[in-house]
């Protein structure tokens, strides 16, 4: 995977890297706080266990902990975020970091009552709705990082629910639409 080998450059306000052209490219920034907020209350809201494919900056695993869960499990591929994502849970003893990619570990999963997906580059993206019964409890909350400016989704997942959100994101090199819809499924 291309992305798994480039450098990452962490700024306060963003994660990116200089792709082949010598171009930078964005992989998350601090404007998500909004979006990352709406997530994690939404798979959290009811507590228990919770699954985030995808650690980034640390903004919706730190705004999960403002919720009563259970356990927080984090899978982190990225071989730069991974140590970010240890330091980050050193002192939460209900927080587990699984590194590599969530596909190849399907089998050291369990099952959860949320699960929050954002990744970047994740060449396993395709699998990720036919993984989903596998991972869910009865009433489970899912969503992820919603590349579409529409109430319509990339994973073919039926029956999803759509929050419409104003934000302001700024000038980056992979969402910049003020309207963000936020995806809610339930099962």
């Amino acid at each position: 995977m291309k992305f798994l080998s480039r450098s990452l450059i962490f700024e306060p306000t963003r994660i990116y890297y200089i792709d082949q052209n010598g171009t930078e490219k964005d992989v998350m920034g601090d404007w998500e706080h909004p979006l990352m907020s709406a997530s994690a209350a939404y798979i959290a809201e009811n507590g228990g266990d919770i699954l985030e494919i995808g650690f980034g900056m640390g903004l919706s695993a730190e705004y999960m902990h403002s919720h009563s869960i259970s356990s927080h499990t984090i899978v982190e591929i990225h071989p730069d975020i991974i140590p970010k994502a240890f330091e980050w849970a050193a002192n939460r003893p209900n927080v587990t970091i699984i590194t590599g990619s969530w596909y190849d570990n399907l089998d050291n999963l369990s099952t959860y009552d949320g699960i929050l997906y954002d990744t970047y580059g994740d060449e396993h993206v395709q699998y990720f709705s036919s993984s989903l019964n596998n991972l869910i409890n009865t009433g489970a909350r899912v969503t992820w990082f919603n590349m579409l400016p529409t109430s319509s989704n990339t994973h073919d997942i039926p029956d999803v629910e759509y929050q419409q959100m104003d934000i302001n994101p700024i000038p980056n090199t992979y969402y910049n639409y003020n309207t963000y819809y936020l995806p809610k499924k339930q099962y």
